[in-house]
């Protein structure tokens, strides 16, 4: 993607973006909720992305009172929210609580559109309504999710996702893909790029020496080769390598252990080898809190830990509290605490 040239010092920039996600989903409503519980200074310093005529539809199925406006509007007009607009093709359905192609080329629209306005200076952090990954599919968008789509848009060679919550907080060498193809992607060097990745982040968080633990992969770390052998192949030697640089860096320790441990306060984060291995001690700890967070790319971005939730898509159910968490840690990453 070709990056934009930085816009003049005439256009506000916001400290958030915020994408619809599925608009078949609650994404417009948790935004709308969010939005609604806001100050009208904060609800100044954000922007959404999509279509204005599904955030006012989200707005009356929530009972609030909001008005938007397209983004150069919107500077001019203190009582409305600014809509960067991406709208439905004149003709195009979309059926709530659905799975489609149209759903899907609209969520993909949106962080194409919400990147492009952080590469002109337009916005600081993007955070992420949910989209379904079927329907993007089906869109002809062939992305593991968002860290995915948003290394391809940025050309980042890499990326990281990072779970926080207060209690629990972990990062994972490997996310969207097979648990077969995840073993295979238990290499030093993974293991290095991904603790380097949460260390900095920590770091400029204000942490002056974060601790960080590495799970093991295998039952019992592999009981010494018994149940596997990668991690004294793998695992161990890249913590050997980390803790001669000066990392202060743990492991392997066996995933049964860990995550307890860090929940107690041993640990500042957990490095997990797959999805499932992070994703499941966290939501179970800090299911409407935490906040996923994207390391390794030119830009910043926060997203809620949830899916599109269909089921409830559109009947004014949809909870805000994680849409409300990701914004908030966006505005600390706008503060500059990361940089």
């Amino acid at each position: 993607m070709k990056i934009s040239q930085p816009t003049s010092n005439r256009h506000k920039r916001y400290e958030i973006a915020i994408t619809m996600g599925d608009p078949a989903g609650i994404g417009p409503e948790i935004i709308c909720r969010a939005l609604n519980a806001m100050s009208a200074a904060e609800r100044a310093s954000a922007l959404v992305v999509g279509d204005p005529a599904i955030f006012r539809r989200a707005t009356a199925s929530i009972g609030a009172d909001l008005a938007f406006a397209a983004l150069e509007q919107a500077e001019h007009e203190e009582d409305s929210v600014a809509v960067a607009e991406v709208k439905v093709p004149p003709g195009v359905e979309i059926p709530d609580g659905q799975i489609s192609a149209s759903a899907g080329d609209m969520a993909f629209r949106c962080v194409q559109k919400a990147v492009e306005l952080v590469q002109a200076e337009r916005a600081q952090v993007i955070v992420t309504a949910p989209l379904n990954k079927a329907a993007l599919h089906e869109a002809g968008h062939h992305y593991d999710g968002h860290t995915g789509m948003l290394a391809s848009l940025t050309g980042a060679p890499s990326s990281f996702m990072l779970l926080a919550s207060e209690t629990l907080s972990t990062l994972h060498v490997s996310t969207h893909v097979s648990l077969r193809e995840a073993i295979d992607r238990v290499t030093p060097e993974r293991i290095i790029a991904t603790v380097e990745a949460g260390h900095a982040h920590l770091v400029a968080l204000g942490m002056r020496e974060p601790r960080i633990a590495v799970a093991g992969l295998n039952p019992h770390c592999g009981e010494g080769g018994i149940f596997g052998d990668e991690d004294s192949r793998c695992i161990a030697p890249a913590v050997e390598r980390l803790r001669e640089r000066g990392f202060a860096v743990s492991g392997p320790i066996s995933a049964d252990t860990v995550f307890y441990r860090a929940s107690q306060g041993e640990f500042d984060l957990v490095i997990a080898q797959y999805h499932d291995q992070g994703h499941i001690p966290v939501k179970l700890i800090a299911f409407d809190t935490t906040v996923n967070v994207s390391l390794g790319l030119p830009l910043q971005r926060t997203s809620v830990d949830h899916g599109t939730a269909f089921d409830i898509a559109w009947q004014g159910k949809a909870d805000a509290t994680n849409m409300a968490s990701a914004i908030a840690y966006a505005r600390r990453l706008a503060s500059g605490a990361v940089s």
